[in-house]
């Protein structure tokens, strides 16, 4: 039996002994080596950990939080990182956890509803859906700095009043408070973008699925699950070229990296103009996901790893 519970509902480690406690729990992993990982320390029972984007771009560079990981990762039995960089970056941090990190993408599975009305979802969203050749570009993040949600919001804006048939959409869960109230400020005043809050993922998927493009401009990622999904089905990525996203996104081959506000925007034009490289990275993004990022696969490396804490039971 499996319990899955967010680490944003306990505020202490004592909260999740009580978990413990109540659900009578022999074994444990987490996400995130801070978010999760701190509230694990202590319980006596084993548990592994998932390496976040945050826990190596952001959290390792505070010291208080970069000594908590490191204790973290003395205690659990094992930790995966999504990517070959993310594992070198770790093992930088804290040396002592060589040996026991392990490597395995996420693994993608879309799963679209087909029952999603795209021109009510339009409406709603106030699209103009007379335009002709409807562009929407969709921006999928939780709305905290480290997404940068705004760092695209003027310059697209400047382009819909060019061409008022590009919309730009901003779709995720209100994570900080103070800076979803600068974001919802910002989107008010900017023509041709909103701001739709966070939706079920069948109905997200099927949004990924019926817009033109995915766009990322996070200043730090891990791996984008939303770059991965939009791929898997058929949609072209736009990405920051930061290193968790330059590691799935080839630029040109599996779909486009932009360094600036300006540069994308040209990106954004030469898409829209080139259906032959449209086809192109939608084609070579959907391989490449089908062939590195199965579910299957990941499904049976993480058999084998709580194989691991199911051992230390026996121990």
């Amino acid at each position: 039996m499996c319990v899955l519970r967010d680490a944003f509902d306990f505020e202490s480690p004592s909260d999740v002994a009580e978990l413990i406690a109540a659900e009578n729990l022999e074994a444990a992993l987490a996400l995130h080596l801070y978010r999760g990982g701190r509230l694990l320390q202590g319980h006596g029972i084993p548990f592994g950990v998932i390496f976040g984007g945050t826990d190596l771009n952001e959290d390792a560079n505070h010291k208080e939080k970069n000594e908590v990981m490191g204790k973290v990762l003395e205690e659990a039995r094992f930790a995966v990182a999504f990517t070959e960089a993310m594992k070198d970056t770790a093992q930088m941090q804290w040396p002592h956890a060589t040996g026991k990190i392990f490597v395995q993408s996420q693994g993608i599975a879309t799963i679209p509803n087909v029952n999603f009305n795209w021109n009510t979802f339009l409406q709603q969203s106030e699209i103009d859906q007379n335009a002709d050749n409807l562009y929407v570009f969709l921006v999928i993040c939780g709305l905290r700095p480290v997404k940068d949600p705004l760092y695209l919001v003027d310059a697209f804006s400047e382009w819909h009043q060019e061409e008022p048939n590009v919309y730009m959409l901003i779709v995720g869960p209100e994570v900080d408070p103070a800076f979803t109230r600068e974001v919802k400020d910002r989107v008010r005043r900017a023509a041709g973008v909103r701001l739709i809050r966070e939706m079920c993922q069948e109905d997200l998927h099927a949004v990924v699925k019926s817009c033109f493009a995915l766009v990322n401009s996070s200043v730090s990622e891990g791996m984008s699950a939303a770059i991965l999904e939009a791929m898997d089905l058929e949609v072209p990525v736009l990405a920051r070229n930061i290193p968790g996203n330059s590691a799935v996104v080839e630029h040109g081959v599996t779909g486009l990296l932009f360094t600036t506000p300006q540069e994308f925007i040209q990106l954004a034009k030469r898409l829209v103009s080139d259906p032959v490289l449209e086809k192109e990275i939608v084609t070579n993004g959907r391989e490449y996901v089908r062939t590195y990022h199965s579910w299957q696969v990941e499904r049976d490396t993480y058999q084998r790893l709580i194989g691991k804490l199911e051992a230390s039971l026996e121990d």
